[in-house]
């Protein structure tokens, strides 16, 4: 799910020494723990190590692949409250969010158990000539994954699992501050009983990352960060001639259509805003509201968002914790402040709370208009940008009026209207109807223009890093 991977710590959060890494708490703005980074000869090893488990994995049947993926879920299940806990900890999530994330990851790993043989097998075909032909889905090798801070699991369950079942092996590079659900992961993932390296977790900086990328025994890049993330990395794997699959983040547009029922509508947005502190790829952030239900809909909205409550992520009675860095809560509120300049008004928040922490308030801004980060841009927290539309036509004309193309979604009483809308005119990867969501285990998961490229999950994700090899018996 979306920020910008590539970027570094602020002074106050980075390590102690360039061979640590040191994860911090948001909630107080206190350390957690520290790590030893890899040297280049430890990463360069650890690839390798990866190299060679792949060769032995993808010798195993997709059935026996999938008992181990089974097993993963399983190992999940077992670790669940430990993960939870540590993700609460280190990137500042509810905890009933990180019980549903991790709910969702084991989700993911029964359903690639169970369709992913099914997808991967072989295909017979009569060649035109009466020839043989045979389509196989052989895997390719190591596949490097750069991921975020925003769902520590899910992020690498997504493209762990679908790269297991296919018989790759698979690096990962996480987010600094949330180093510590990366180990645990491996050791979740190892106790599953998979062969010995075949996950590998890297402790590595962004420029030994440009090495890992440029390894030959690499064969294929995930990423999921910002645009100016995608960009690079792309260009990077692109010199090498390898494929990536990209997930760049959005400014999500949701419409509130002439006859959508506002109340639904408020409800769904207020959690489409704020799920995940705000820090969501596929989160709504912008509420496109048609001009015969707008006033209606911001008097609700605005003071729903008034009512949400910020505090301790680990205490059950707050909607919404910290952000989970400084200078991600930095940089949000320099966004606002910009957009304010430039024509916005504030309708609720916007103001930086005293106290430890990294907090912000649930915030919804008005008047915003092109030009504006809040209407342009991606607003990686808990702020609302609220805009009117004159009817159905523009709001959709202003959804699509984004170089993003991850998500959105649609209010209406007409759902089959609405499901006709998404299909011929909303040009974004996924959309959902009068509701909210992150992802399902049988839905692809990816969006279109800036937001990148490839899917992950629902089946899709099992066959973006396979060779789909070709092999004929001719007659003639």
């Amino acid at each position: 799910m979306s920020t910008d991977v590539l970027e570094k710590l602020t002074a106050t959060e980075q390590a102690s020494s360039s061979d640590t890494i040191q994860t911090i708490n948001p909630s107080t703005g206190q350390p957690l723990n520290s790590y030893k980074m890899m040297t280049d000869q430890e990463a360069s090893e650890a690839v390798k190590a990866t190299h060679q488990a792949f060769l032995t994995w993808k010798t195993f049947s997709l059935e026996k692949r999938a008992e181990f993926i089974n097993k993963i879920g399983e190992s999940l299940s077992k670790h669940k409250d430990q993960l939870v806990k540590l993700m609460t900890q280190e990137m500042g999530k509810l905890t009933s969010q990180g019980e549903q994330e991790v709910d969702l990851c084991v989700g993911i790993c029964e359903y690639t158990a169970k369709n992913g043989p099914e997808v991967l097998k072989d295909e017979e075909r009569t060649l035109p000539d009466g020839g043989k032909g045979l389509i196989t889905n052989a895997p390719i090798g190591v596949i490097y994954g750069i991921q975020p801070w925003n769902f520590p699991t899910y992020q690498v369950i997504r493209y762990a699992i679908a790269n297991l079942m296919a018989g790759n092996g698979v690096l990962l590079k996480h987010a600094e501050n949330v180093t510590g659900s990366a180990l645990l992961i491996d050791k979740i993932i190892r106790e599953a009983g998979l062969p010995e390296n075949i996950f590998t977790v890297l402790r590595i900086s962004h420029e030994q990352s440009d090495a890992i990328i440029e390894n030959d025994l690499v064969r294929g890049v995930t990423l999921t960060g910002s645009g100016a993330a995608g960009k690079v990395v792309g260009e990077k794997a692109g010199k090498a001639l390898k494929k990536t699959v990209l997930e760049l983040g959005s400014n999500d547009a949701y419409l509130v259509l002439d006859d959508a029922d506002v109340d639904t509508a408020v409800e769904w947005s207020i959690k489409g805003r704020i799920y995940n502190n705000g820090e969501t790829c596929v989160a709504a952030k912008r509420f496109v509201v048609t001009e015969k239900v707008y006033d209606e809909f911001k008097e609700k909205f605005v003071a729903g968002m008034k009512e949400i409550k910020f505090g301790d992520p680990a205490d059950d009675t707050v909607d919404i914790g910290p952000m989970a860095r400084k200078d991600l809560r930095e940089k949000l509120h320099n966004q606002l402040k910009e957009s304010v300049a430039n024509g916005a008004e504030i309708l609720c928040g916007g103001e930086l709370p005293e106290g430890d922490g990294y907090f912000y308030p649930a915030t919804v801004l008005g008047n915003v208009k092109p030009g504006q980060p809040a209407y342009d841009d991606e607003l990686f927290g808990p702020v609302a940008s609220l805009i009117k539309a004159k009817d159905n036509q523009d709001a959709m004309r202003i959804a699509n009026d984004s170089r993003f193309g991850l998500g959105g979604g649609i209010f209406s009483k007409d759902e089959a209207a609405a499901f006709e809308l998404a299909k011929n005119h909303f040009d974004t990867g996924m959309v959902f109807i009068n509701s909210f969501g992150v992802a399902q285990p049988n839905m692809p998961f990816g969006g279109v223009k800036a937001s990148g490229y490839g899917r992950e999950h629902g089946g899709f994700g099992v066959k973006e890093f396979v060779n789909e090899k070709a092999i004929m018996r001719l007659n003639s």
